[in-house]
C-alpha cells in the first residue's frame, strides 16, 4: 500500500495533467459538476485516490467496475462548437498523457520517501503504472515498453504544454488550495503551494511563470529529506492513511455495487 506522505507531489502531479490545453479547459470549464473540484473538493479527492488504487492494485472486476463509471463520467466532457478548445475525454493520446504524469508522480514520490529507484524497480514501476492508462481507453501497445521509450514519449509530450489565461487561473488556484473554505486555504494554502512548485518540473513552472530561487530549492530538498526520515519511522498503519481507508470505502462501494465517483 501506498504511503500518506506520497501525496506531497500530488498538487504539481494534478497541474502537470491540466498543463495540455485541452486537458486544462475540460477540468476548468467540467460539465461533470458532481466530480467538480471547486464545489467538491472531499469528494473529488476521495474519487481520484480511489482510482489510483484501483487502477493500481485492484482486480479485473474491479477495474471493469471502475473504467465503467469513469466513461459515464466522461462522456459529459466534450467541448462544444463554441468553445475556444477543442477536447473530448474520450481521447486516448490526452489520456496517455494524464497516465504518464501519474507515473512521474509516482516515481517523484518513491524517489523524495526512499530515494531513487534502480533500473529494475524503475521497469516494475513503469509496468504497474500502464494500468493508469489502459484501466481508461488507452490500448496496452500505445504504453512506453521501457524507459528508454517512456522517456522519447516524455521529452517530445513536454514540449505540448500550455496554459492560457483560464488554466492558469485554475491551476495556481490548485497549488494554492483556493477551492477551500478560505480558512483552511490561508492556514494550508503557503505549505502546499511551496511543495507544488518544488515537486513542478522547470518547464511547467516556466508556463505558469513562477520562480524558484536556490534558496527555495534548498529548503525543498530540506523538507522532503525531513518527510522521508519521518515516513520511514511511523507505525504502517499511520504511514498508510488515508489510502487504506480509501481502498477498505472504495472496494466496500464496489461489492455493494454503490457509486465509486
Amino acid at each position: 500500500m501506498l504511503s500518506g506522505f506520497a501525496l506531497a507531489p500530488a498538487g504539481a502531479n494534478v497541474i502537470m495533467q491540466l498543463s495540455r490545453l485541452p486537458i486544462g479547459h475540460a477540468v476548468a470549464e467540467s460539465k461533470a459538476p458532481s466530480g467538480s473540484l471547486s464545489k467538491h473538493p472531499v469528494k473529488r479527492t476521495r474519487t481520484t485516490l480511489g482510482y489510483i488504487v484501483i487502477a493500481l492494485f485492484g482486480s479485473e472486476h474491479e477495474r471493469e467496475v471502475l473504467r465503467a463509471e469513469v466513461n459515464a463520467q466522461h462522456r459529459l466532457v466534450r467541448s462544444g462548437e463554441s468553445d475556444p478548445v477543442a477536447y473530448d475525454a474520450f481521447n486516448p493520446e490526452l489520456q496517455l498523457w494524464v497516465a504518464a504524469c501519474m507515473f512521474q508522480g509516482s516515481l517523484d514520490a518513491i524517489t523524495f520517501l526512499r530515494g531513487s529507484p534502480d533500473d529494475e524497480e524503475r521497469a516494475l514501476l513503469l509496468a504497474r503504472c500502464a494500468r493508469f492508462a489502459t484501466t481508461l481507453q488507452v490500448p496496452p501497445a500505445m504504453w512506453p515498453g521501457d524507459r528508454v521509450a517512456f522517456e522519447r514519449y516524455w521529452k517530445s509530450e513536454v514540449q505540448k504544454i500550455g496554459v492560457d489565461d483560464v488554466t492558469r487561473e485554475f491551476l495556481l488556484g490548485i497549488a494554492s488550495l483556493s477551492f477551500l473554505p478560505r480558512p483552511l486555504a490561508r492556514t494550508l494554502g503557503p505549505l502546499h503551494r511551496f511543495l507544488t512548485i518544488g515537486f513542478l518540473p522547470e518547464p511547467f513552472r516556466q508556463e505558469l511563470g513562477l520562480e524558484w530561487t536556490p534558496r527555495q530549492q534548498a529548503k525543498f530538498e530540506r523538507c522532503t529529506r525531513a518527510a522521508g526520515a519521518l515516513n520511514r519511522r511511523l507505525p504502517r498503519s499511520v504511514r498508510e492513511f488515508p489510502w487504506n481507508v480509501v481502498e477498505f470505502d472504495t472496494r466496500r462501494r464496489i461489492r455493494s455495487g454503490r457509486s465509486i465517483l
